[in-house]
């Protein structure tokens, strides 16, 4: 899905890599990772395969931010200033960020209203709705069993 700062990035994988050379794919959360289509070629999903687009999933469900977002907004769309003021802590650069990282990948819808002055809000989609249940569980087991860490 393209972005509202233009369309992904792609890359064209060379000779060394462990996909086939002249397969082009488009780069995903961190450089270097690969779309889900890059598997259509027989390859099994696995996350533990360092070149598996899984991978980067699970590296942006598993970054703080993005799970605090995507419960954030479990209870309903939310303006930006209310997310910053929900996530005490996190800078608006990195919130930006994270929304953008979210939106690309189609867990998080930006809705723009055409009013003066422009109303955005930000709502899960179907996709981060299913994402932010298991993330539900994790935050309440934290909550739960916070006690039990040692020098926290």
């Amino acid at each position: 899905m393209a972005s509202a700062t233009g369309p992904p990035r792609s890359h064209y994988y060379s000779k060394g890599s462990s996909y086939p050379q002249g397969v082009l794919v488009t780069f995903g959360y961190h450089e270097g990772m690969t779309t889900l289509s890059t598997c259509a070629a027989g390859r099994p999903h696995d996350v533990y395969d360092a070149q598996c687009p899984c991978r980067g999933i699970l590296d942006l469900l598993a970054d703080k931010w993005s799970a605090l977002i995507l419960g954030a907004l479990e209870d309903g769309p939310m303006r930006f200033g209310e997310l910053k003021r929900k996530l005490e802590g996190i800078s608006p650069k990195v919130l930006t960020s994270c929304l953008r990282r979210l939106e690309d990948r189609d867990l998080v819808a930006r809705e723009i209203f055409a009013e003066v002055p422009a109303r955005v809000e930000y709502s899960l989609t179907g996709l981060g709705a299913d994402a932010a249940k298991p993330l539900q569980s994790l935050r309440d087991w934290v909550e739960s069993n916070i006690q039990r860490f040692p020098d926290i």
